[in-house]
């Protein structure tokens, strides 16, 4: 079926000043808004938005300024140790599941101790690929892998950003002592 003539709507666009045409308002009001951070930052005492990083580190500044907040802030991966510091895992492929980066690699093995039926013969997150969601924390019915506040880990080759269940449980071992998230 076709459209009948006093069905159509004709919509004239009006034509745009001078001024309009070459955005000078909006460069103005652009200028302003950076104007008003500039004088805001002077006004609570700091000279620049640009962090002195490594000699000013976040988790040292208050979180107004850009602080770390351990709440929601999600680092690199670690794996937790158990009460017997053996690996908390118990290879239920959950998080590889659940990734959507598809970044952690799990190979399940039968377990030693009586109290599981496996644990992982092979844990490596890809930190490169991972989007720090924090899904495999949430989905871990175990609580084995969880996200740290650490930030400022480095690798020189991508082949070093793949964390296997050593590097992830020497992680551990380094921040079991700091604020859990």
């Amino acid at each position: 079926m076709a459209i009948r003539d006093d069905e159509v709507i004709l919509i004239e666009i009006p034509s745009m000043t001078r001024t309009e045409s070459v955005y000078l308002p909006e460069i103005v009001r652009g200028f302003g808004t950076t104007m008003r951070h500039f004088f805001t930052s002077f006004g609570q005492g700091r000279t620049s938005r640009t962090m002195q990083y490594p000699e000013e580190r976040r988790e040292n500044l208050p979180i107004e300024q850009g602080g770390l907040n351990a709440s929601n802030f999600r680092g690199v991966h670690r794996l937790n140790r158990d009460s017997a510091g053996r690996v908390k895992c118990v290879a239920c492929m959950m998080c590889p599941t659940i990734c959507p980066a598809n970044c952690i690699h799990i190979e399940a093995a039968e377990s030693p101790w009586d109290d599981r039926e496996k644990y992982p013969a092979k844990f490596e997150i890809d930190e490169l690929r991972c989007i720090f969601c924090g899904m495999c924390e949430e989905a871990c019915p175990v609580d084995a892998i969880e996200l740290t506040t650490e930030y400022d880990v480095v690798g020189l080759t991508r082949q070093e950003m793949v964390f296997d269940k050593t590097k992830l449980l020497s992680i551990f071992d380094a921040t079991i002592d700091k604020k859990p998230m």
